[in-house]
């Protein structure tokens, strides 16, 4: 891709502060402040709720940069439904919503919020400069371009969708048959919350999976059943991998799998 410096105002980025937010809503939970959490959560909640100005543009992003693997063609008319949808949003709710969460998250929670690292930054300003038509036409050209390439790239780690409980009975299946033993109540919840998640989005699964992730990473840290060495660092290890991985079949098995480790060293 053609170098190009471009401006680009994150705080006007309505996906980097939905990812900021929620990069934020972690460590509050990694480090059990349970007043941040709250914090956090009442801005999200309120500002990206259903039918928000915010929660429509954050959907449009979200459906560029969480989709990989798809054949150029789809791709190109993914991007070209995604421009048509958001040019038809009103842009000035938008940067009143915009104005509006950036100061509570400023009032409330400090402006480093917004120096949160995350991995997927390079795409998030890829779309807001597709979608600014201050941008040279050239540019905005070549940056589609990026982008398209982009979604039809494998991704290993991309969100699987199953389609309804067939799915989650096959998982239960093929995990017994695996590990050879009945669910635990942990491992039951954490595969009926996953569940839900499809049909009723997956941000409060998300919560309950970092939830649960910190409490398995307590007990492997303080358990005196395992030894300073190999076996410690190994499952500690394996926690931190899946801790920034993005939620698919792979990384549930992970948990359910180290569920059944931290029941045996409790």
């Amino acid at each position: 891709m053609e170098r190009i410096k471009l401006k680009h105002n994150k705080k006007r980025n309505t996906a980097f502060l939905f990812e900021s937010l929620t990069k934020e809503l972690t460590k509050a939970i990694v480090a059990k402040d349970e007043k941040r959490k709250a914090l956090v959560l009442s801005i999200i909640k309120e500002h990206f709720k259903k039918g928000t100005s915010l929660a429509r543009e954050l959907d449009v992003y979200k459906s560029l940069y969480e989709s990989r693997g798809l054949p150029k063609e789809t791709a190109e008319r993914m991007v070209t439904e995604a421009k048509r949808i958001y040019f038809g949003l009103n842009q000035h709710n938008i940067f009143n919503d915009q104005s509006r969460i950036i100061n509570d998250v400023n009032r409330q929670l400090g402006p480093a919020v917004f120096t949160n690292f995350m991995s997927n930054y390079k795409d998030l300003a890829t779309i807001a400069q597709i979608f600014d038509e201050e941008i040279p036409m050239k540019s905005r050209v070549i940056l589609e371009q990026y982008l398209v390439e982009r979604i039809s790239t494998e991704d290993n780690t991309q969100t699987l969708k199953p389609i309804d409980n067939l799915v989650y009975k096959e998982f239960v299946k093929k995990f017994n048959d695996k590990y050879g033993t009945a669910l635990l109540e942990e491992q039951k919840e954490l595969l009926t919350k996953y569940i839900a998640s499809f049909s009723d989005g997956d941000f409060d699964f998300k919560i309950y999976l970092n939830e649960e992730i910190s409490r398995l990473k307590s007990v492997v840290k303080n358990s005196n059943n395992l030894n300073e060495g190999t076996h410690r660092k190994d499952i500690l290890g394996v926690i931190d991998e899946i801790k920034n991985a993005q939620i698919n079949h792979e990384v549930i098995e992970k948990v359910l799998k180290l569920q059944g480790i931290v029941k045996e060293i409790s």
